[in-house]
Formats: C-alpha cells, sequence, structure tokens
C-alpha cells in the first residue's frame, strides 16, 4: 500500500513536491505509517514554508525529506490548478485530529514537543487533549527551541511524535532527533494546531477555511503577523506569477 501511495503524480512548487493524493489515501497512508517498523514524518507545507525554503537549504531538505508533504494552503492548491493538476488542501489542524484519533483507537503512546513560552503550555495542552480524546496516552514536555542542538534527550516508547515549534524548527528537530525517538512511527510539525485546541486561537469559521480566506482571521486576530501573512498572500502569488 505505501509504495502504491508513493508512486501517485506530485505537484512541483518552488522546488518542492507536494502530494497529490485524496484526503482518504493521506489518512490510509498515515495509518500505514503506524504499522511499519520505522520513523516516518508527514510535513503540513503552506505558501510561507516554500519562501522561507527557496532561502534555508536545510529547511528545503528536510522538507523533501519527509516521507509525506501535505499541501495545508489554498496558494498551494491554486498553483496545482495553474498547473493543470488537482491537488487537495489538508489542513494541519485536520490532519492532526485523524492522528489522534487513531492514537486514541490503538491506545499508541504520543509525545507532544512543545515550543517553551508558546502561547500554550504543554499542562494546558494536555489537558485539552484529554477533554477531547479521554482515552488518549499522552506526555511530553516544554523545549527552549533556541537550545534544540543541545537536547538529545532519549524518550522510549513514544510511537507519534508531535511538534509545535512552527517552521523551519520544527521540521529541522524531527529531523535531527529522530534518534531520541527509538520506537517512533510517525512525526508530525503541528504549528499553532496546540492553540486551537487549547481555545487560545480561535479557528477561522470553516466557511473561510473552504474559500481560502482563512487568512483574513488569522490578520483580524493577530495583526503583528501581517508579514507572514503578506508573504503568503502577495509575495507568493507573485513568485508563482513569475515562473508561469
Amino acid at each position: 500500500m505505501l509504495k502504491l501511495f508513493s508512486s501517485q503524480e506530485n505537484t512541483m512548487v518552488l522546488g518542492v513536491t507536494i502530494s497529490s493524493l485524496s484526503h482518504q489515501e493521506i489518512s490510509s497512508l498515515a495509518r500505514g505509517f503506524l504499522t511499519e517498523p520505522r520513523f516516518h514524518r508527514i510535513a503540513t507545507v503552506n505558501p510561507e514554508f516554500l519562501l522561507l525554503a527557496e532561502k534555508n537549504a536545510a529547511f528545503k531538505q528536510s522538507l523533501m525529506d519527509a516521507d509525506l508533504r501535505v499541501a495545508d494552503g489554498f496558494g498551494i492548491v491554486l498553483t496545482a490548478f495553474l498547473q493543470g493538476k488537482k491537488l487537495t488542501r489538508f489542513p494541519g489542524a485536520d490532519l492532526l485530529s485523524e492522528i489522534l484519533c487513531l492514537a486514541q483507537e490503538q491506545k499508541l503512546l504520543v509525545y507532544l514537543a512543545l515550543r517553551q513560552g508558546g502561547l500554550s503550555s504543554y499542562q494546558e495542552t494536555k489537558v485539552a487533549l484529554l477533554k477531547k480524546y479521554p482515552a488518549l496516552v499522552v506526555h511530553g514536555s516544554e523545549i527552549e527551541v533556541a537550545a534544540l542542538k543541545n537536547w538529545d534527550l532519549t524518550i522510549r516508547n513514544s510511537v507519534i511524535i508531535l511538534c509545535n515549534f512552527g517552521a523551519p524548527e520544527q521540521e529541522l528537530f524531527l529531523q535531527m532527533k529522530q534518534h531520541c525517538f527509538p520506537e517512533a512511527r510517525l512525526a508530525m510539525g503541528v504549528g499553532g494546531s496546540f492553540d486551537y485546541l487549547t481555545g487560545k486561537l480561535p479557528r477561522a469559521p470553516k466557511l473561510l477555511r473552504i474559500c481560502g480566506l482563512d487568512w483574513c482571521w488569522r490578520l483580524a486576530l493577530q495583526p503583528k503577523r501581517w508579514k507572514r501573512i503578506w508573504n503568503a498572500v502577495i509575495v507568493f502569488p507573485f513568485k508563482i506569477f513569475i515562473q508561469k
């Protein structure tokens, strides 16, 4: 099954290939990762990631080394459409929900690697997760992002690793420190998804997400993110236009 899915056509966007699998195929692949006795990493890619990858070779290589790259951004879906290809958007928060359901169903130990000083603390995140997934087995810690290179604590028995450091740190951390999780089968960077679960950051209404206008919601809630949103909404489409 994994070989069949990996052979499916991908879409190249700013030098990074994005999976063209459907929601159902991505979910099945994630389930399959949990059965293979090795470390797998999923990267949920948005336009901001791709712009950053153009300037950061290590981050770009980390994205390309992931076992699965999923489109998490309307701009990427639109780019594929302009190339005559169909690409499914699978927001990281939605994929996280499916992975947590699998973890609860299979009673798999989940490790949360949270940014120290982030919007949601480890304890707040754990409480929120157990409220929604009461049978979930979860542990974790808050990690100082500035000291990631020195972090070398071996965490055993954890099958799923979830990291919220943001780009590029979460992808580089999961790639560089996978040896610290010898029993891990699936790892994913989740960005701000934990903040949605704790309620620290309300998620955009579904209609806005469907229309690709969730950036308006984020800008209204977090005006200080204007530069990141400018890059995703203005700079990214301009680069794609120039390429075309």
